[in-house]
C-alpha cells in the first residue's frame, strides 16, 4: 500500500488543499475555542455576579432580622430563600466559623474547619479585612454525584446600629461573620455545553463547506490548470509544438499560462530553428565536398561523411589508416595523435597511396571532440583532397618553367617595369643582341635611357598612356639609333604592379621598305618620263618660239616695241620658272628622305601631284573635277611620302581610263560619258577624308580584296610592279588613316583615304 504522505508530496493539488485544509482547520478550531472559552467566561461571570447579587439579597433581607436579632425569621428567610431552584446552601458563619443560620437544620451549629482556603481569605491576618475581592470570595467544587458547585462568601461587615443596639458586637470589630451561598452550576454547563456542541457542529459544518469550496476552487482554477499546464510543458519537453493552452483566466494563473504559452512557442519556434540547423548541418556534414570523419583514441571510424563512404567504403570497426592508405598502422606524423596529446588543432599535408594503389594528396586538419566535462573523448579530421591541385601546381611550375625558357630566350628584347617608375626590374636574354647592353647592365636603369635624350621628357606620360608605339627610335650602346616597336601591357612580377614592354627592331624592315618604296618611286618616274616630256615641251616651245623672234629682229635690225618685249620677257621668265619646278619636283620625288610626320595640307599636296599630270591629262582628253575646300585643318603625315600615295592613286586613275577606251576602240564600241577623274576632300570629325575617284573600268569583285597586297596587279606584265597600291597602304597607316576601295565593274573606282587631324584636333 502506498504511503499517504509520499503520494501528498508528489501533488501539488494534494499540498495545496491539505495546507489549506489544515489551515482551515486550525483557525476554526482556535476561533471556536477562543469562543467558546469567550461564551464561557461569560456565563460564568454572569453566574458570579448573579450568585454575589443573591448573596448580596439575602445579606439586605436578614439585615433587619439581624439588628433585631429575630432568630426565627432569620431560619425562615434563609429556608424560604434555600428552597429555590439551583440554590444548594444558604449559611451564615460567625467570626469563628461556626455555623450559626443554613437552610440545611443539619448544619446548625457545626464548626467548618478555618484551614480551608476560602476560609484563608479573611483569617490569614489578624483583623478580618472589610473589603475582599470578588474572586477571592469565590469557590467551584465538585460534589459526589459530580455536579460542579459555586459558593461565594460575602461578609458581614459591623454596622453602627450593630455595636450600638446590642453591645454584643464590639465597635472595633469589622467583620461580624459571612454569608455563603452554594448554588448549581448544573444549567451552566448544560448550556455550556450545548453551545459547545453548537459551536462543534457550525465548525465541523463551515470546514466542511469551505473545504468543499476550496476543492472546488483549486480544481477549477488550480488543478485543472497545472494538468494542462503539465499537457502542455510535457509536450514542450517532448519537442513538440504547444502555442495554445486551453485556459482562460484573468488571474495570475492566466498570466502563468500566457507566459508558457508564448515561451511554448518561443521555444517550438527555437526549436524548429535548431531542427533545421540540425540538418542543414547534417546534411553539409554528409554532402560536404571534403573528407570528415570522426575518430576514437584507438582511431577506429566513429562516424563519417558520404564523401568518405563513397571514395573509401569502410567496413564497420575500420580504422582510418587502413580506410584511407589500406596501412596496418596509423600514419607518421598523424595530426590525430597529436590532438590528442595536446587538446589543441592540427594541420598540414599528407601524401600516399589510397586504397585503390593511386598516389593522393590530402590537406588534412583535426580537432578535438570534448564531452560534458571537457575531455577529449575523439577527433574530428577534415581531409581535402588536393591531389588535382598538385597535379595543376606540377602543371604550373612546368608551364612556368616554360614559359621562363620562353622569356629568355625569345628573340625580341622584353623588359620587366616598375609601373610607377618605369625602371627596369628584369629583361631577358634577347635585350644584349639587340641594345648591347647585358642584363646586369640595364636592371636598375629606367626604361627611358634607351631613348634619345632629347625624347625622354615626352615619352614618360606617354608610356603610362598607351599600349603600342610604332617607329620609335631607341638608342643602342654603341650610339646607333634603332627602330623599334614598343608594346606595353600590364601585368604582375614578384607581387607587384609592373608593365611588360616588349621591343620589335624593325630598322631592317624600314630599309627594305624604303627600298621598296624608292623602287616603287623609280618605277614610277619611269612611267612619269613620258609625261614629263609632254609638260617640258610646252615650255621649251614658248622659249623657243620667243627666241626665234628675237634673233630675226635683231639679224634684220629692227627695233622690237617696248610692250612686245616686255611680254616676251615675261613669258620666256614663267615657262622657264615652271620648267624648272617640274624639274625640281621630279628630283625631290626620286629622292630617298627619312620619313618625318607632321602637319600637312592634304589640299595643296593634292594639287602638287596633280601639277606633274596636268599636261598630259589634257593630251589624254582626261577630266579633271576638283572639290577641295580651302579652309581644310592639317592632318598628321609625311607630306612627301602622302604625295607618292596620291601620285600612285592619279596613275592608276589614268590607266584605268585609258585601258577601258582602248579596250572600247578595239571592239568598235563608242562609250557614253567622258574620261574624268575627281578630287575631292571634306572634313569629318577628327579626320579629313580625301577621295579619288575615275570613270574607268573599275575593279573586278574577284580582286577587290587582294588589290593591296604586294606585288599583286591587273596590269599586264612588264607594265605594273603591284607596289603602289601596298607601299600607299603602308603609307596611309603608319599617317594612323585608313584607305579602301569603292568600285562597280564597268562604272569606275574611289579610292578613300581617312587622315587624322594634326596636334589632335577635334571636330566641332
Amino acid at each position: 500500500m502506498r504511503n499517504p504522505w509520499s503520494i501528498i508530496r508528489k501533488s501539488l493539488a494534494l499540498k495545496l488543499i491539505a495546507t489549506a485544509g489544515l489551515s482551515l482547520v486550525l483557525s476554526v478550531a482556535a476561533l471556536s475555542y477562543f469562543a467558546i472559552s469567550h461564551q464561557e467566561d461569560i456565563l460564568m461571570s454572569y453566574v458570579l455576579s448573579e450568585a454575589d447579587r443573591l448573596g448580596t439579597t439575602i445579606k439586605l433581607g436578614t439585615r433587619y432580622a439581624m439588628m433585631v436579632n429575630a432568630r426565627d425569621d432569620l431560619n425562615q428567610i434563609i429556608t424560604n430563600i434555600g428552597s429555590q431552584k439551583d440554590i444548594q446552601a444558604i449559611r451564615i458563619y460567625n467570626k469563628s466559623g461556626e455555623v450559626k443560620f443554613s437552610n440545611n437544620p443539619a448544619e446548625k451549629d457545626t464548626v467548618t474547619d478555618m484551614s480551608n482556603r476560602i476560609c484563608h481569605v479573611c483569617h490569614q491576618a489578624a483583623a478580618p479585612p472589610a473589603d475582599v475581592p470578588l474572586a477571592s470570595r469565590t469557590r467551584i467544587f465538585v460534589d459526589a454525584d459530580g455536579v460542579r458547585k459555586l459558593g461565594i462568601i460575602s461578609p458581614i461587615n459591623n454596622e453602627p446600629g450593630c455595636s450600638e443596639g446590642c453591645h454584643f458586637h464590639p465597635r472595633d470589630k469589622k467583620v461580624l461573620g459571612v454569608i455563603d451561598v452554594v448554588v448549581s452550576l448544573a444549567p451552566t454547563d448544560r448550556e455550556i455545553a450545548a453551545f459547545q456542541s453548537r459551536s462543534v457542529a457550525f465548525t465541523v459544518i463551515v470546514l466542511a463547506g469551505m473545504g468543499l469550496v476550496i476543492f472546488v476552487f483549486m480544481g477549477r482554477f488550480v488543478i485543472r490548470p497545472i494538468r494542462r499546464l503539465i499537457t502542455g510543458a510535457t509536450l514542450i519537453a517532448e519537442g513538440g509544438q504547444c502555442t495554445r493552452i486551453d485556459i482562460d483566466q484573468a488571474d495570475e494563473m492566466g498570466t502563468l499560462v500566457h507566459t508558457i504559452e508564448r515561451m511554448g512557442k518561443s521555444i517550438s519556434e527555437k526549436q524548429i530553428e535548431l531542427n533545421r540547423q540540425r540538418d542543414e548541418y547534417q546534411t553539409l556534414f554528409s554532402l560536404v565536398p571534403c573528407i570528415i570523419t570522426v575518430q576514437d583514441r584507438n582511431f577506429r571510424l566513429l562516424r563519417y561523411n558520404q564523401e568518405f563512404r563513397d571514395k573509401f567504403q569502410p567496413k564497420a570497426g575500420d580504422t582510418c589508416f587502413h580506410a584511407y592508405k589500406g596501412r596496418s598502422s596509423k600514419c607518421p606524423n598523424c595530426p590525430v595523435v597529436k590532438t590528442f596529446e595536446t587538446g589543441r588543432s592540427f594541420s598540414g599535408e599528407e601524401s600516399g597511396v589510397d586504397a585503390t594503389g593511386a598516389m593522393r594528396h590530402w590537406l588534412v586538419t583535426s580537432s578535438p571532440v570534448r564531452n560534458a566535462e571537457g575531455e577529449v573523448v575523439a577527433a574530428m579530421e577534415m581531409c581535402l583532397d588536393i591531389t588535382s591541385r598538385k597535379q595543376l601546381e606540377d602543371k604550373l611550375e612546368k608551364s612556368e618553367r616554360k614559359y621562363l625558357a620562353i622569356f629568355k630566350n625569345i628573340p625580341n628584347p622584353v623588359f620587366v617595369l616598375d609601373a610607377a617608375t618605369l625602371n627596369i626590374l628584369d629583361c631577358n636574354e634577347s635585350a644584349q643582341p639587340v641594345y648591347g647592353f647585358a642584363k646586369a647592365e640595364l636592371v636598375g636603369q629606367s626604361f627611358l635611357t634607351l631613348f634619345p635624350e632629347e625624347e625622354r621628357e615626352a615619352f614618360l606620360p606617354r608610356l603610362r598612356e598607351k599600349a603600342l608605339f610604332d617607329r620609335v627610335i631607341n638608342v643602342a650602346k654603341d650610339g646607333r639609333r634603332l627602330y623599334v616597336t614598343v608594346r606595353l601591357s600590364p601585368s604582375e612580377f614578384s607581387g607587384q604592379k609592373v608593365l611588360l614592354a616588349t621591343t620589335s627592331d624593325m630598322t631592317k624592315r624600314l630599309e627594305t621598305e624604303q627600298q621598296l618604296i624608292q623602287a616603287s618611286k623609280m618605277a614610277t618616274l619611269g612611267e612619269m618620263a613620258t609625261g614629263m616630256a609632254h609638260e617640258l615641251n610646252q615650255p621649251l616651245s614658248v622659249i623657243k618660239t620667243a627666241a626665234s623672234f628675237l634673233k630675226r629682229k635683231a639679224d634684220r635690225g629692227e627695233e622690237i616695241a617696248r610692250d612686245i618685249l616686255t611680254t616676251l620677257t615675261e613669258e620666256i621668265d614663267a615657262h622657264v620658272d615652271r620648267a624648272s619646278r617640274i624639274i625640281n619636283h621630279l628630283r625631290e620625288f626620286g629622292r630617298k628622305p627619312e620619313m618625318q610626320f607632321g602637319p600637312v595640307d592634304v589640299g595643296a599636296t593634292l594639287r602638287r601631284a596633280l601639277d606633274i599630270f596636268s599636261q598630259q591629262l589634257k593630251l589624254r582628253e582626261i577630266e579633271v573635277v576638283i572639290d577641295i575646300p580651302a579652309d581644310l585643318p592639317p592632318v598628321t603625315g609625311d607630306a612627301g611620302r602622302l604625295e607618292q600615295v596620291f601620285i600612285n592613286m592619279l596613275i592608276n586613275a589614268r590607266d584605268a581610263i585609258e585601258d577601258k577606251w582602248s579596250a572600247a576602240r578595239e571592239r568598235g564600241e563608242t562609250l557614253a560619258g567622258g574620261k574624268r577623274i575627281t578630287l575631292s576632300a571634306r572634313r569629318e570629325a577628327a579626320a579629313v577624308v580625301v577621295t579619288i575617284g575615275d570613270t574607268g573600268a573599275g575593279i573586278p569583285p574577284g580582286v577587290r580584296d587582294k588589290i593591296f597586297e604586294p606585288f599583286f596587279t591587273t596590269k599586264p606584265v612588264g607594265k605594273g610592279t603591284g607596289l603602289g597600291l601596298s607601299i600607299s597602304y603602308g603609307i596611309v597607316k603608319d599617317c594612323g588613316g585608313s584607305i579602301h576601295a569603292e568600285s562597280e565593274p564597268g562604272a569606275g573606282a574611289r579610292f578613300i583615304i581617312t587622315l587624322p587631324l594634326a596636334g589632335g584636333e577635334e571636330g566641332a
